[in-house]
């Protein structure tokens, strides 16, 4: 006897492992966002963690160069000048670009470090700018060095804000 063949019957476009597969995918989704977003909050603030590193190693240098003079035989207080305080450093930073102009420094690289010797000011570009608010619409951080008495200071020349946190 043969044996007869049931017709093939369409199968529902969802169905119930269809969904669990859906539900698990739009999950891994959302996670993936969220990750990203977060990846990029960090990245942020280890940005600005580099920032304060590199000023507070200006900000040492200056001091040594300071307490230097003042120790050293020959050299008075009055022989401070108004120098560049990169090269003050040991080691420069690797993205430290020289001496430059607002504008030129404007132009330079993401993430850069500028000295303008007319401002005697320390400028730096942001790598993400959208985390960095200043009160004038600037797009550097611009760090001046000021002081007559004592070592030099090296003071944000405007309130800046990096994700909520005042950069100084």
């Amino acid at each position: 006897m043969v044996k007869d063949r049931a017709a093939p019957q369409s199968q529902p476009l969802w169905t119930l492992r269809s969904l669990e597969w859906a539900a698990v995918a739009s999950v891994i989704l959302v996670l993936i966002i969220v990750f990203t977003r977060q990846m990029e909050v960090l990245r942020g603030q280890a940005e600005l963690a580099s920032i304060r590193a590199t000023l507070s190693a200006l900000r040492t240098a200056l001091i040594i160069d300071y307490v230097h003079k003042n120790v050293t035989p020959g050299q008075s207080a009055g022989a401070l000048s108004k120098v560049n305080p990169f090269n003050l450093l040991q080691r420069r930073p690797v993205n430290y670009l020289g001496e430059m102009t607002p504008a030129q420094a404007q132009a330079a690289p993401p993430g850069s470090w500028v000295f303008d010797p007319v401002c005697v000011c320390v400028g730096y570009l942001p790598m993400n700018p959208q985390w960095f608010d200043s009160p004038r619409g600037d797009v550097m951080a611009w760090f001046e060095l000021s002081g007559t008495v004592g070592p030099l200071q090296l003071t944000p020349k405007q309130a800046y804000v990096w994700q909520g946190q005042v950069m100084d």
